[in-house]
């Protein structure tokens, strides 16, 4: 397990020469590239988002490709055309820009619905279709996705389908007031992104995804996982609780979680960690929970408080 830990260090330490006082962020990032998933950062403009996406990328050295999404870009802009060759005369298919192992969304809620509809299939069977030909991706393959939560005007809202097919959400937040004076000297003179180095490389990365499998789960972690996923499913605030998908990222991104903290098992407490970035935008609540301002992160919140944990009493009501 040191090894999977050493290369997990070298990937975070590299990305915070560039994302100041972040480190918890940036984890959650590597572990989702680790559980090969997805990504959905989302936070106000100007604190690190496409940032992030370009440090990961450097760092582990994959293919990058950024997509700039606006309301009038068309799902073939995405996922590419057939091309008809004179010379041979036939179709050949030009491959978009999620032909990469690192895509960045930006502004992934400005596109309009067809179009955030083409990265479905890519999300979820790392593949495309175009005109009935199947296409797959490369490995690894990520999506991470970037939306501001406060702007309503020219924006789609990513329908629930497209949510449950991100791993996790991640906010960055403000910087403290020393982290971006932090930021103000290292940006004095130049990015530091622009001399960024690749610490790992791509088969480690794959080496890594294979080891996180291999984390072993007891079978009560597992029942606990459910038993949390059942609650926001049963909790008497929500309209539509966390899919059997979100079960499967929470435990997961705690397999990942134990690789990078050194453990060849995972404890309940990596579960509770990551519950609230695994499901919290799979959550909806009802429309009079809205009203009381209740958010999907206090109902997840609640859940943890009322689930027990293996070996540990119920506080309040035990899910069956």
């Amino acid at each position: 397990m040191e090894l999977g830990t050493g290369v997990i260090e070298r990937i975070v330490g590299n990305v915070e020469k560039v994302i100041v006082g972040k480190r918890d962020v940036v984890e959650l990032a590597v572990i989702a590239l680790l559980c090969q998933g997805h990504l959905l950062i989302e936070d106000v403009p100007g604190v690190g988002k496409t940032t992030l996406a370009k440090s990961i990328a450097c760092s582990v050295g994959c293919s990058f490709r950024r997509l700039q999404f606006t309301p009038d870009l068309l799902p073939s802009d995405v996922t590419g055309v057939s091309i008809f060759n004179q010379r041979t005369s036939d179709f050949e298919f030009r491959g978009g820009p999620i032909f990469a192992q690192i895509v960045l969304v930006d502004e992934i809620n400005r596109a309009t619905p067809k179009t955030q509809s083409a990265l479905l299939e890519a999300m979820e069977e790392h593949q495309v279709t175009v005109d009935g030909v199947l296409h797959p991706l490369p490995s690894p393959f990520m999506v991470m996705a970037t939306q501001n939560p406060i702007e309503y005007e020219g924006t789609f809202p990513l329908p629930e389908a497209q949510l449950d097919r991100f791993l996790m959400r991640i906010e960055l937040g403000y910087p403290s007031p020393d982290d971006e004076v932090a930021i103000l000297d290292n940006q004095q003179t130049a990015h530091p992104l622009d001399s960024l180095e690749q610490v790992v490389d791509v088969p480690e990365i794959e080496r890594m995804q294979r080891q996180v499998k291999a984390i072993m789960v007891d079978p009560l972690v597992k029942q606990y996982i459910v038993a949390i996923a059942n609650a926001t499913r049963q909790h008497e605030d929500v309209y539509l609780g966390a899919s059997p998908r979100g079960s499967l990222a929470l435990m997961r991104t705690a397999q990942a979680m134990a690789v990078l903290r050194g453990e060849d098992f995972v404890p309940p407490d990596y579960v509770k960690e990551l519950a609230a970035a695994t499901l919290v935008h799979r959550v909806i609540v009802n429309p009079s929970a809205r009203v009381k301002e209740i958010t999907p992160k206090r109902v997840v919140a609640d859940v943890l408080e009322r689930v027990p944990v293996p070996g540990a009493r119920a506080s309040r009501w035990i899910v069956s």
